[in-house]
C-alpha cells in the first residue's frame, strides 16, 4: 500500500511538471494541440481529485478539533450551571429560613412574657407518625408539660410528657388535645378545637371546633387562632382555616372541621413557649 502510494505521487509530480512545460510551451502559441489539451485534462482531474482529498482532510481535521474544543465547553458549562443551582438551592432554603426567623422574632416581640426554646424532632412517638413526636429538649432546658409548642406556621401542640434532655409533644390533631380557640373574624372566643379523625381519610391531620351554638356565624376560610382563655396557651397563635361546617343536631350545636396551619408532614424544627413567671401563666 505504502509503495503504490509512493508510486502514485511520482506520477503526479511528473505529470504535473509535464502539464507546466507543456503550459510554457503552448503560451507562446495561440493554439492548445490535442495531445496538451487531453494531458491538461488528466492532470486537473487529477490535482482536482487530491485537492479535494486535502481539503476534506482538513476539514475532517478542523472537524475533530472543533468538537473538541465544543466537548470541553460543553462539560464546563454543564458544571457552571451545576453549581448555580447548588447556589440558588442554598439562597432559597437561606431565604425561607430568614422568613421563619423573622416571623418568630416578631411573634417574640408581641409576645414578650414567654420565652421561647428552639428544638429539633428527632422522633415520631405514638401510633401515628403525624400526631406525636420527640423533641431534643427536656427539664434541664425549662420544659414542663403543658407547654405551647409552635413554629413560624402556628399552633404545633403541647408538651405531654418530659425527661431531662428531651420531651413528648402531641399535635392539634390528636384527640388528647384540647386548646381554646377564637374566630378571627368574629371575635368569639367561647369555642375549643380538638383533634379530630376523619372516619373515611384517618391520614389527614384535622381538628374539630366545637361548643358553637346553632346560630353561630362561622363560614368556611375563617381563620382560628388561640383565644389564650385559661392561660394555657398564648392568645393569637393561628391554629388553622375552617375546612366545612356542619349541624350536630344531637348536642345542639355547630362544629367547623379545621385544617391546620401547620403541615406536620414537613415538620423539623419547632419553638416551645415558656412562660416567664409561672406563677400567672398556668401551664
Amino acid at each position: 500500500m505504502k509503495l503504490f502510494k509512493n508510486r502514485l505521487t511520482v506520477t503526479v509530480i511528473v505529470l504535473s511538471v509535464s502539464f507546466l512545460l507543456l503550459i510554457s510551451y503552448s503560451a507562446k502559441r495561440k493554439k492548445v494541440s490535442f495531445v496538451e489539451n487531453g494531458v491538461g485534462t488528466v492532470l486537473n482531474s487529477v490535482q482536482g481529485f487530491f485537492y479535494n482529498i486535502n481539503s476534506d482532510i482538513k476539514g475532517f481535521v478542523g472537524f475533530v478539533s472543533n468538537f473538541s474544543e465544543v466537548k470541553a465547553e460543553n462539560q464546563e458549562l454543564k458544571k457552571k450551571n451545576s453549581e448555580l443551582k447548588q447556589k440558588a438551592a442554598s439562597y432559597d432554603s437561606l431565604k425561607r429560613e430568614n422568613t421563619k426567623l423573622k416571623k418568630m422574632f416578631d411573634f417574640k416581640q408581641s409576645k414578650s412574657e414567654y420565652n421561647y426554646v428552639g428544638g429539633n424532632i428527632i422522633l415520631k412517638s405514638g401510633a401515628d407518625a403525624l400526631k406525636g413526636y420527640v423533641i431534643n429538649k427536656g427539664s434541664n432546658d425549662g420544659i414542663k408539660v403543658g407547654m405551647a409548642v409552635i413554629n413560624d406556621e402556628g399552633l404545633i401542640g403541647q408538651v405531654t410528657s418530659v425527661a431531662s434532655n428531651y420531651c413528648k409533644i402531641e399535635t392539634i390533631s390528636s384527640e388528647n388535645i384540647s386548646v381554646a380557640a377564637l374566630i378571627q373574624r368574629t371575635q368569639v372566643n367561647d369555642c375549643i378545637v380538638r383533634g379530630y379523625t376523619d372516619n373515611e381519610d384517618k391520614e389527614k391531620n384535622l381538628s374539630i371546633l366545637t361548643m358553637l351554638p346553632l346560630n353561630s356565624d362561622i363560614k368556611e376560610g375563617d381563620t382560628i387562632t388561640t383565644s389564650g382563655i385559661g392561660g394555657d396557651y398564648p392568645q393569637d397563635i393561628i391554629i388553622g382555616k375552617v375546612k366545612s361546617v356542619e349541624d350536630n343536631k344531637g348536642k345542639m350545636e355547630k362544629e367547623a372541621i379545621i385544617e391546620p396551619a401547620v403541615d406536620f408532614t414537613r415538620l423539623q424544627n419547632v419553638f416551645i413557649v415558656v412562660p416567664k413567671d409561672t406563677s400567672e401563666i398556668k401551664y
